[in-house]
């Protein structure tokens, strides 16, 4: 039977376009999605949209939309641009306005509260719509919220549902220690463990219908709709089967390894409140978190759509290829820290790594490949090092990437030493026998690809068997 591997992203809110961050996200779960479909796991990725909560109903009544109907369109723009990021074709999406989604958050409710970890009382808060969080004074710059500083703050007075959050203070901790390795990397890790060691606050998780009315209904009582995070949190467990198919719930979460890419403004989110909730419903908890950093514009500022200093993936991927994109967030962009992005650092890369790089490489086997062999060597399809794959396993994404650039200059250098060129007009068959190393070492580059640029890879093994040279360039040089 083969081992069962879940993974997710977070899912974005529907109003507005998917920005890089949103792209970083994808891209790289879906990279370790592919990685473990390659080891022989049966995996399940997930994703979808987020659509309820005040941002949401804001910009759809900025625009004179009906809020469902701005949701719909939206989430035509989600798949279109997720489909330009070259997610894999069987990725299981979910929408929180799906009846399916609906159903589990209710049902989850009904199992904290029954559980006896949510109660109703009056209270007063800050509140930011940027982020969909409540704020403390001491998260606060000059009174505003440091990652949304042109939105006003909202002042929340009125009756409200609470999660008790404070009760897992305590069990969290356990938690951690006995899971070291929970959060990835290890100073994300630390930031959570610091959080909730200062002690968890009991949160609001309901808002009145009569004040915020799209939503999803609280159980027994009209009057009040779910928090947006305590709603959307549930998507984890919901596309994958929860309450309705329990065999797919058991086989992918519960015997499963459920792994959540996250951005490092996620993670007390993924890391603790939604590790608290599962607690309270008395459901198994995340594997592993794993945290981006930012990407970011100039200056270090985040893009972020509520900044509007975003450049558009979709443009990239449109201009340069899908594969162009996930090249540059996969190789350029730190796996943790902060990265920044700029058109200019792009082209560079682009120029270095694929067109000079990769392409003429492959330009360059193939051309005497075709011309010197009549046969090409027996392909073996297990030939990736374990090194490449131990990398992957630690989502060191970038590392991975530079490991296989790493393999594509030292077959380049080995063209250089060996001259095979000159060779094989010297010696036939100790030419040959150069040119076939190097389609072998190819194809081995080649498969590494795989879960990288996919793209790439496939067109790259293909060319490679039939022992033909690209008829245009593989990455034409940009200016």
């Amino acid at each position: 039977m083969k081992k069962s591997f879940y993974i997710t992203t977070t899912l974005p809110y529907v109003n507005a376009e998917l920005h890089m961050g949103h792209a970083l996200e994808f891209i790289r779960a879906d990279v370790i999605a592919r990685y473990h479909g390659l080891i022989g796991e049966d995996v399940f990725f997930n994703s979808g949209t987020d659509e309820h909560g005040s941002k949401i109903l804001k910009k759809a009544e900025s625009e004179g939309k009906d809020v469902k109907t701005f949701v719909d369109e939206n989430v035509v723009k989600f798949y279109e641009s997720v489909k330009l990021f070259g997610v894999k074709d069987d990725i299981h999406f979910i929408r929180t306005s799906d009846d399916r989604h609906v159903r589990a958050a209710q049902e989850f409710w009904k199992t904290v509260e029954k559980n006896g970890y949510i109660y109703l009382k009056n209270y007063q808060t800050k509140y930011c719509v940027g982020c969909e969080a409540e704020k403390t004074d001491s998260e606060l710059v000059d009174g505003k919220c440091p990652d949304h500083p042109n939105m006003e703050l909202e002042i929340i007075d009125e009756e409200n549902y609470f999660f008790k959050y404070s009760a897992f203070t305590d069990i969290l901790l356990e938690f951690y220690k006995k899971n070291p390795e929970f959060v990835i990397p290890e100073f994300r890790f630390n930031e959570v463990r610091a959080f909730v060691e200062r002690g968890l606050q009991d949160f609001s998780i309901s808002r009145l219908k009569s004040k915020m009315s799209w939503g999803i209904p609280v159980p027994g009582n009209p009057d009040h709709v779910m928090y947006v995070w305590f709603d959307a949190l549930v998507n984890y467990i919901a596309n994958v089967g929860y309450p309705a198919d329990m065999e797919t719930f058991e086989k992918f979460w519960v015997n499963g390894t459920p792994t959540q890419y996250c951005g490092k403004d996620n993670t007390r989110f993924q890391g603790a409140m939604w590790q608290a909730m599962l607690m309270a419903a008395g459901l198994p908890n995340s594997h592993q978190i794993v945290v981006n950093g930012h990407i970011t514009a100039l200056g270090g500022v985040k893009m972020s759509k509520s900044l509007g200093n975003t450049v558009d993936p979709k443009e990239i991927a449109r201009q340069y290829g899908t594969d162009a994109l996930r090249f540059f967030l996969l190789k350029e962009v730190a796996s943790f820290e902060d990265s920044p992005f700029t058109i200019e650092r792009f082209r560079d890369a682009y120029n270095a790594g694929l067109a000079n790089g990769l392409g003429n490489l492959t330009s360059r086997i193939l051309t005497l490949s075709e011309k010197y062999l009549e046969t090409i060597p027996e392909i073996p399809e297990n030939s990736i090092p374990q090194e490449f794959f131990d990398l992957l396993n630690q989502y060191d994404i970038q590392k991975a990437c530079l490991y296989v650039w790493s393999k594509i200059q030292a077959l380049d250098e080995k063209i250089q030493k060996e001259e095979p060129f000159k060779v094989v007009k010297v010696d036939l068959e100790a030419g040959k026998k150069i040119i076939s190393e190097l389609v072998l070492e190819l194809y081995t580059i080649a498969l590494m690809l795989n879960p990288i640029m996919p793209e790439t890879s496939v067109y790259l093994k293909a060319q490679i068997k039939l022992n033909k040279k690209p008829e245009n360039p593989l990455f034409l040089r940009v200016d």
